[in-house]
């Protein structure tokens, strides 16, 4: 979903083409920079450790694409060898993103991430249940089982703010166009309107951790 527009209109027209519809295959036999991806002019330094390859995933729980894409994203995941480090970053294109942005770092605090990231999408897309605000947030939390008090804490604490703040520095540092997109190992960016879809950006992504991985 481009950052400059997101209505309901545009993400019908832009769905097809970021979701991994039929959009054409590439003339190349393998990426090319530029096209299906690109090098960022200022590298970015990765929280991963040494001798790990991070892959950030940017997001926006509320971004139909990002919903379609999350499984795609997790059996992805799941065949990464021990030396690629996934980051999910939740982006803030405007201000009303931020309370969802402290929503992921909240359930992050919590050690809650495995079990209810995909009850967010599954809250926004399937049952139509708002998250936007802090109140509607808190309600979400207490609904699935959390400590509503903690959860109210954590939201508002400077740690969690904090984290939100880097998150949009990332997001700014890696060009972020439109989500869900991918940064590569603080050098490179892909998304599904540079790729063609997000099935062929996950392979280009595949090629950069190679790329990566032989320049170690």
């Amino acid at each position: 979903m481009d950052r400059r527009e997101f209505s309901a209109a545009t993400a019908a027209l832009v769905g097809s083409a970021a979701l991994g519809l039929p959009a054409g295959v590439w003339a190349q036999s393998r990426p090319e920079e530029g096209n299906q991806y690109k090098k960022l002019d200022k590298p970015v330094a990765t929280e991963a450790g040494a001798g790990k390859i991070e892959v950030i995933e940017f997001f926006w729980y509320s971004c139909p694409h990002c919903n379609a894409f999350e499984p795609r994203l997790v059996n992805w995941i799941k065949k990464q060898p021990a030396d690629v480090v996934i980051k999910r970053v939740p982006v803030a294109f405007r201000d009303d993103f931020v309370p969802q942005q402290r929503l992921f770092y909240v359930l992050e605090a919590m050690n809650r991430l495995d079990d209810l990231h995909p009850k967010v999408f599954e809250a926004i897309h399937v049952r139509k249940e708002p998250t936007d605000k802090e109140n509607l947030i808190l309600a979400w939390a207490e609904k699935n089982g959390l400590d509503k008090a903690k959860v109210q804490e954590l939201y508002n604490s400077f740690s969690v703010q904090s984290k939100a703040r880097r998150a949009h520095q990332l997001q700014e540092a890696f060009k972020v166009e439109g989500v869900p997109a991918l940064g590569i190992n603080g050098r490179w960016y892909t998304d599904g309107s540079m790729a063609g879809n997000m099935d062929k950006a996950l392979q280009v992504t595949d090629y950069l951790v190679a790329e990566a991985r032989k320049a170690r």
